[in-house]
């Protein structure tokens, strides 16, 4: 279980120190903005861009990568239908249906997978699937539930090209897949810019706790539940089913699946809340709680499968 502790220990000093900056006034009134746009305009696509681009393509067609994805459209399936029929709004639901199954594979899931399942490229089919699969298609969602009515369709057409996250993870699988070699002096200035990324999405989420209410208060607390509980509880739930019971997974494998499905909510969906300026609230809330819960769920995982 040290891998889980020392996991959420890193993350929870990290916010803490976010959270003395902003209450301490160090950054200015600006300062978790500032944060923001750094992560979600230079240094998150510098990150994403580094990893994909010499990541193994080749575990795309894994079955693990199909219990991921089939049980990240079934919980977030759900938040997508009660969003509808609750009235919650494209880009509402669109971030709530993120917060119910894109789990926090990086700076999270890397040190449990190290230490709980003994390799950290277990959580690459996750990673890649986010990055390539979930991410652009969330954040063109966004792009287009956010520009009104009146954009042209050719603008329309062409969002995902417009969107630094999304081109970025693009750019980083089309370097894999041709095997282009980059250069050591443009290659190092992107990983060093890309190491900001985790540290600006944690402050910058350590800051925005400074005056906010406790967590399950107000018009979002529906929405914040049902994510915490599609989260938590569900998307493992259904990992497991689909690996122990329609893909056959046993031991390690199913393991795998199971510890990466339990996951918490990622902290980089609060910079595309901020960034879109919808669902901030319910990204925060949804991500805090799930994030405590989180650990007892992954020391019972460990536990009955392990």
């Amino acid at each position: 279980m040290q891998g889980v502790l020392s996991g959420f220990l890193v993350i929870a000093v990290v916010i803490g120190v976010g959270y003395v900056i902003g209450r301490r006034g160090y950054l200015g009134a600006q300062g978790r903005e500032v944060l923001t746009k750094l992560a979600f305009h230079v240094a998150s696509p510098a990150l994403l861009f580094t990893t994909l681009a010499r990541a193994d393509l080749s575990v795309v067609f894994s079955s693990r990568l199909l219990v991921t994805a089939l049980s990240t459209a079934a919980v977030a399936g759900v938040f997508v239908a009660v969003g509808v029929v609750r009235g919650w709004g494209v880009g509402h639901t669109t971030i709530g249906a993120l917060c119910s199954s894109y789990v926090n594979s990086g700076n999270l899931g890397i040190p449990i997978a190290v230490y709980v399942l003994g390799d950290a490229s277990l959580v690459a089919p996750v990673l890649l699937f986010q990055l390539v699969g979930v991410t652009p298609i969330a954040l063109t969602i966004l792009d287009l539930s956010t520009a009104g009515e009146k954009r042209p369709l050719w603008r329309r057409v062409l969002t995902p090209l417009r969107n630094p996250v999304a081109v970025a993870s693009l750019a980083g699988v089309a370097v894999s897949a041709a095997g282009i070699g980059i250069p050591g002096p443009v290659w190092d200035p992107m990983t060093l810019i890309g190491n900001m990324a985790v540290p600006a999405v944690l402050l910058a989420f350590g800051i925005s706790l400074r005056g906010s209410t406790l967590p399950l208060r107000g018009g979002d607390r529906g929405a914040v539940l049902l994510a915490v509980a599609l989260k938590a509880v569900g998307q493992p739930l259904v990992a497991w089913v689909l690996g122990a019971g329609v893909f056959g997974l046993r031991g390690a494998h199913l393991l795998d699946v199971v510890v990466t499905s339990a996951l918490p909510a990622a902290q980089n969906l609060f910079t595309y809340a901020s960034s879109y300026r919808v669902g901030e609230k319910l990204a925060r809330e949804a991500i805090l709680v799930s994030t405590v819960l989180s650990v007892p769920v992954l020391v019972v995982v460990a536990a009955l499968l392990g």
